[in-house]
């Protein structure tokens, strides 16, 4: 009988010397517990080794898979065809059918022969001359690490610790270019500061400096290949009438250079970007349709790798990057967020500020189904990402659309009351309790105000008397005082007094009554 043994280092067959002893199963262990006695059950007929790890985990597919690999056929066409009169002992039953169906080479596998190959790992050491420990534990584990990787379908291109990098450097190179573009507006505006309000673009602007330099040159210089025409008429006539100081040449030398570093920096910018745009769809294709580059890109940075961001759910994809915001919020009692870094997609772009909310709380249930399809997931494609991103821009047509027929008011959509959302209140600070002033009643009596108004209006009059008096003082004429009315009301009384006492004549009265008349006129002058 023959024994087909797979290693990690390579094929080996053995010949059973002693048959008899593998009939007895449950004592066949104590056959292998030395070396010396493992050697006089099996001996080494062959041993063919792999040349590199790329044909042990070729080989070792295939048998995981139950399939005959080209080597393991060639082997056994040259040694076992030999003895073709023999069996062959094989760990696997599908493999055995195959070799069978091949080669017509009759294959046994039954229990005795899985207590063999335990014996036989349990000693291969020493039944394998000339392949020392190390090497056989170093070959193990590339064959383990290698076949986990295979079995996880993993490749090169699915390295997402690249994008982590390549999108923290567009972060860091955008900053960069805007204090370089800053500080170069800032120098050249000293000699030229009408053309950074003509020209509003920065690359523009810093291509425009190099090629000319000193605003001088502008009248003599062609920029057309740069600027519009419109625009380059523009910049020639501020040339010429600049408000600008003068600068060394020196100084304009530094300033191209500067405009130098931010043109290459631009062009390594949109280089970068390129690539992270070609690597987001080689490793998840469905998460760069739902929500583009940029952000599925940082989506991957803040969970640290695709297969961290495919474990959380829908709710935590769509608050990440707002952590801050959430637990202050929930410290404070206050409305929680209802996006993070998803609200910089698209899809939650160009929806009005009512239903933000409701779209990227479905756009993170579609995201988190795509990242799940694009981490696990053995299909490349990106249907399911553009399938689930019609869905969301049909319900966001559809939320939109509900808005106008509520407005309109049309006979179709029925009026229906909105759902009850709990807003936290907002508490005003009142300013009365810094008055340090003491409080009066809102409420006073009636007959308070009034004595009020009536202090006020002799008040008044009190005031212009005095006026009055002080003016004839200084104009040197005679004060005349003026009666009172209680004064008045008394001879009043007096007088009706003394008419009762000494009754008069007709003639009097009529005569009291004109000097009365006269009194009166002359007090009403007065």
């Amino acid at each position: 009988m023959l024994v087909l043994f797979e290693t990690a280092a390579g094929y080996a067959i053995f010949k059973v010397l002693n048959e008899k002893k593998l009939q007895e199963v449950d004592s066949l262990w104590k056959e292998f517990e030395t070396p010396e006695k493992a050697n006089k059950i099996v001996k080494l007929k062959h041993f063919e080794k792999f040349q590199d790890t790329t044909e042990a985990l070729a080989a070792s597919t295939a048998l995981v898979e139950g399939k005959l690999s080209k080597n393991l056929k060639k082997i056994l066409k040259k040694i076992v065809a030999k003895d073709a009169h023999e069996q062959l002992a094989v760990a696997d039953a599908k493999l055995g059918g195959v070799i069978k169906d091949k080669l017509n080479l009759s294959c046994i596998h039954s229990p005795m022969v899985t207590e063999l190959m335990r014996g036989i790992r349990s000693q291969i050491e020493g039944l394998i001359t000339g392949l020392p420990s190390r090497e056989m534990a170093a070959m193990c584990l590339g064959l383990a690490h290698s076949l986990s990787r295979y079995k996880l379908k993993f490749s090169p291109d699915k390295v997402d610790t690249m994008i982590i990098q390549a999108i923290s450097l567009l972060d860091d190179l955008d900053k960069e270019l805007n204090n370089y573009i800053m500080r170069c507006r800032e120098w050249y505006g000293w000699h030229f500061p009408e053309l950074g309000k003509i020209i509003t673009d920065n690359l523009t602007y810093c291509k425009c400096v190099r090629k000319v330099g000193d605003r001088s040159n502008f009248a003599s210089s062609d920029v057309s290949d740069i600027l519009p025409e419109e625009i380059e008429e523009d910049v020639k006539a501020a040339a010429e009438i600049s408000m600008g100081t003068e600068v060394s040449e020196e100084d304009i030398n530094n300033i191209i250079h500067l405009c130098d570093q931010v043109i290459e920096i631009s062009e390594y910018r949109t280089q970068l970007y390129d690539y992270l745009k070609n690597r987001m769809m080689a490793i998840a294709p469905n998460l760069t349709v739902m929500v583009g580059e940029l952000v599925g890109a940082r989506l991957i940075a803040h969970a640290g790798s695709l297969l961290n961001l495919a474990k959380h759910p829908a709710s935590t994809v769509q608050l990440l990057g707002a952590e801050k915001a959430l637990f202050r919020a929930l410290k404070t009692k206050r409305d929680t967020p209802k996006f993070g870094l998803i609200y910089h997609a698209s899809l939650v772009g160009q929806t009005n500020i009512k239903n933000k909310g409701k779209i990227s709380r479905m756009l993170a249930a579609k995201t988190a189904l795509t990242i799940r399809y694009d981490a696990l997931g053995e299909n490349t494609s990106a249907e399911m990402g553009a399938e689930n991103r019609l869905k969301v821009e049909t319900r966001m047509r559809l939320l939109e659309e509900r808005g106008i027929r509520r407005i309109s008011g049309t006979g179709k959509a029925l009026a229906r009351t909105d759902k009850y959302q709990n807003k936290s209140e907002v508490k005003v600070f009142d300013p009365s309790g810094d008055s340090t002033l003491p409080a009066v009643s809102k409420k006073r009596k009636i007959q308070e105000v009034e004595e009020q108004d009536t202090e006020v209006a002799v008040k008044a009059k009190k005031f212009k008397a005095d006026m009055k008096e002080e003016r004839a003082v200084e104009d040197g004429e005679p004060v005349k005082k003026k009666k009172k009315k209680k004064d008045k009301e008394k001879q009043a009384e007096e007088g009706e007094v003394l008419n009762e006492d000494h009754p008069t004549s007709p003639t009097v009265e009529n005569t009291e009554k004109k000097k009365k008349k006269k009194k009166k006129m002359k007090d009403d002058e007065d």
